[in-house]
């Protein structure tokens, strides 16, 4: 559940919803949005800071850090992991180069179709 925080926070910054220096909403703010522990928030606000998304202020909060930079940079590394689990498995199945690309527009054209681009 933390990486999907992670990820929602990141695409949030990166889309420029949440702003460079805008706060965030409290650790016990998003756990109870969420429905999951404090722990778990707390553990993605760590690795989001770790990646430069988001500073912490002690006893201010967090905030979006002020270069996006870091947060695109961050998706980025999460999408080539993706990528490679995918690539991996079309290998496993023995997927040509033209049925993977053709994998991956029928994907695209099903979401935008479907209005699911997150």
């Amino acid at each position: 559940m933390y990486r999907q925080i992670v990820e929602q926070v990141s695409a949030k910054v990166v889309a420029g919803d949440w702003a460079p220096g805008e706060a965030l909403p409290s650790i016990r703010e998003l756990a109870a949005a969420n429905g999951v522990s404090v722990i778990t928030v707390k553990r993605a606000y760590l690795e989001l800071e770790h990646a430069g998304v988001i500073v912490t202020r002690h006893g201010k909060g967090s905030f979006v850090a002020e270069s996006t930079e870091a947060s695109r940079a961050h998706l980025r590394a999460e999408l080539m992991q993706h990528l490679d689990q995918a690539l991996a498995r079309a290998e496993r199945l023995d997927l040509s180069e033209a049925e993977w690309q053709q994998l991956v527009q029928t994907r695209r054209a099903a979401r935008a179709t479907d209005g699911d681009t997150a």
